[in-house]
């Protein structure tokens, strides 16, 4: 465990304390020991998936009835923290549990819900959502993939790509125009099962860091789904229920931006209270603890922001404009705090072999998905 807090949260109970626990034995036993390989082998084991439904850390702020945990948003939290605690970052839990589960549970009817939120929560299928294109980023409504309905059934082409969890995927969430003459009002999200003909996985991509996390290319040529595997009553609905949906996605990257940052600064006081230059320890050194105050406190003041907006989010009152504020702010400053820490390592914090190069470089891109800090700044000037 990294740098703690100095104070408890108030939606911290004791049933979330022991489920602290739960979640943190899971993570020590399955996802540490297992770091290194993911990572050589660019995604976790499929199996992964089957134990952590097994246990319970499926979909838990999915209702009961449908398999899920039946709690609020608060577990998810947990889970998050504890991941990032056991330095993973390689299972993308978050996509599958925190934001694709949401759009059916939320958009999703009744049959929808039954048929695949069971299969999500056991772990027996993995999910994706689509949205990102080769030339589409945060322009949402510019997106190319069509869904062309032709009689009770959606025809589906395009490509899409940077999508976590894609070589595993059994369900995919898409975002696709069903209405190419329109822009978000031409938006429709499509679930589509990856066992259809005409759906193909591209390369598991190389990126700079998070090597652990499968992120894929995906070609969509003439799937064809039932109509009935929209995601909501009419088409045109996407890009509403993808900004209603946005908020959460966007608080679950600031929880694991907080929480990198903890525990950043708890690998470099550990570091530096053993480390030795010059004849003393590297915590003597007054620039060290300068560096350090400084991280201990932007930790401390991000912890209380994303509280806050935990909070606000557990009663239904998160809106777009703050979620944007947590999202771009912590993930700021999780880049500035891990660069700090790096840096105290000297030579070692570039090797991948100490925890802190793989957070460092995990933490940059934290700036880009979700929405850039670029987007998050305009969605905040429009509400001003």
């Amino acid at each position: 465990m990294g740098f703690h807090p100095t104070t408890t949260p108030s939606w911290m109970d004791e049933d979330l304390a022991a489920f602290r626990d739960l979640a943190r034995t899971f993570c020590e036993k399955e996802l540490v020991p297992n770091a290194d390989r993911w990572a050589k082998q660019r995604h976790v084991d499929r199996e992964l998936w089957t134990k952590a439904g097994g246990v319970g850390l499926l979909c838990l702020s999915i209702p009961e009835e449908y398999g899920g945990g039946g709690a609020n948003f608060a577990s998810e939290v947990v889970l998050l923290e504890e991941q990032a605690y056991a330095g993973d970052e390689g299972w993308g839990n978050a996509v599958h549990s925190g934001i694709v589960a949401h759009y059916i549970n939320a958009y999703g009817s009744e049959e929808q819900k039954k048929a695949w939120l069971p299969k999500l929560a056991s772990g027996e299928w993995v999910a994706a959502v689509a949205m990102t294109e080769p030339g589409t980023g945060s322009d949402l409504q510019g997106i190319k993939t069509k869904a062309v309905r032709q009689g009770e059934e959606y025809v589906i082409n395009g490509a899409k790509t940077f999508i976590t969890n894609g070589s595993q995927a059994d369900l995919v969430v898409v975002a696709c125009k069903t209405n190419p003459d329109e822009g978000a009002k031409g938006v429709s999200l499509i679930a589509v099962e990856t066992a259809r003909e005409g759906f193909r996985r591209g390369r598991v991509l190389e990126k700079n860091g998070m090597h652990a996390q499968d992120t894929s290319e995906l070609f969509f040529d003439d799937v064809r789904v039932p109509v009935s595997n929209l995601l909501g009553t009419d088409e045109g609905q996407g890009f509403i229920q993808l900004m209603q949906q946005l908020p959460q996605e966007r608080l679950v990257i600031g929880v694991t931006a907080v929480a990198s940052m903890e525990i950043a600064v708890g690998l470099t006081l550990q570091y530096v209270k053993e480390r030795e230059v010059f004849g003393r320890s590297l915590i003597k050194f007054q620039n060290t603890r300068f560096v350090l105050a400084e991280c201990a406190t932007e930790v401390e003041v991000c912890r209380t922001y994303l509280d806050s907006a935990i909070e606000k989010h557990l009663r239904g009152e998160l809106d777009v404009r703050g979620a944007a504020m947590v999202k771009w702010w912590t993930t700021e400053r999780l880049s500035k705090v891990a660069d700090k820490c790096l840096q105290l390592f000297g030579g070692y914090g570039y090797m991948e072999e100490y925890p802190i190069s793989r957070l460092w470089s995990a933490a940059r891109v934290q700036r880009i998905f979700g929405g850039t800090t670029e987007i998050m700044k305009d969605i905040i000037a429009r509400t001003l």
